[in-house]
């Protein structure tokens, strides 16, 4: 399988440079911006929701629970144990930061009538993703959350790049290939479309970008909008960071913050529902990462 994979990457190596960015920009026009005081004032007013008839298999207490832990804990997003929703949940960090009461709004939509419209995009999932939500096993919390099934699946389903020509309709486990992959170009559309943010980007899907040293294009930028890193997430879980025979993008991670103390940089950055410290040199930094997008208003 892994022979397979890297063939695979190698055969689209010319599609990857094709969306190679560097210094890119699309500007979008602004989108309205909520508070979370106004999503939780929203979302606690709402003590029972009926069952769904769109959503078969969803539990309506969960679902409810689930959203309400969003809005009033926006860093608790969770794409779940062995999936390839992670870019999905980099997005999802945009938006509820950004909008969590169109989020809240649109989330109670799509739950009641299986269709709903974000930011001018209408949202139709499939009847086999309807049919999937509320049934995913082994993934860790996201498991008993339904709202977040409905949402990152909702999202695979809707925005399609280059790595899902290969299984463009949903089957049962299809969260964990490549139907739920994203690309960084796939995942700057999906930034610009739903958060309607300016977005600059430097790197590809098989080439590290074209920066001498990343520690300091990094935090040149930080504070100034968000960054997010389309990392080699294998590299990080190696004894030897320096053995890397083959390797290529394969995790996006929202940075908050990164530091310097002689040959150690440290990185502190969101993913997977909480956030991670970690502790690595220069040059392991510029190995890890293939993408880095900044997104501002």
């Amino acid at each position: 399988m892994d022979d397979l994979i890297k063939k695979f990457f190698l055969f689209l190596c010319i599609l990857s440079l094709g969306s190679y960015a560097f210094g890119m920009t699309a500007k979008e026009d602004s989108l309205h911006t909520s508070t979370q005081k106004e999503a939780i004032l929203f979302i606690d007013s709402i003590k029972h929701m009926p069952p769904s008839g769109a959503w078969p298999h969803v539990s309506s207490r969960l679902f409810l629970e689930n959203l309400k832990l969003n809005i009033h804990y926006p860093l608790s997003f969770y794409p779940g144990r062995g999936t390839n929703f992670c870019a999905y949940g980099a997005l999802s960090y945009l938006v509820i930061k950004d909008d969590p009461l169109g989020y809240a709004k649109f989330m109670i939509t799509i739950y009641k009538e299986g269709s709903a419209v974000y930011n001018k995009i209408k949202f139709t999932p499939s009847s086999s993703v309807m049919s999937a939500a509320g049934t995913l096993r082994f993934k860790g919390v996201l498991d008993i959350r339904h709202a977040e099934q409905i949402w990152f699946l909702t999202l695979a389903d809707h925005f399609k790049g280059y790595l899902n020509l290969l299984n463009l309709n949903y089957d049962l486990g299809d969260e964990d290939t490549f139907w739920a992959s994203t690309n960084l170009s796939k995942f700057n559309r999906m930034v610009r479309k739903m958060c309607n943010y300016n977005t600059t980007s430097a790197g590809s899907d098989l080439l590290h970008p074209w920066i001498s040293n990343p520690f300091q294009y990094l935090e040149k930028r930080l504070g100034k909008g968000i960054l997010v890193l389309y990392i080699n997430n294998r590299i990080i879980h190696k004894k030897n960071h320096d053995k890397i025979k083959f390797s290529i993008p394969t995790h996006f991670v929202v940075l908050e913050n990164i530091a310097r103390a002689g040959d150690k940089v440290t990185l502190t950055y969101w993913d997977y529902g909480g956030k991670t410290l970690l502790q690595i040199t220069p040059s392991v930094l510029k190995k890890i990462i293939y993408g880095i997008s900044f997104a501002q208003k």
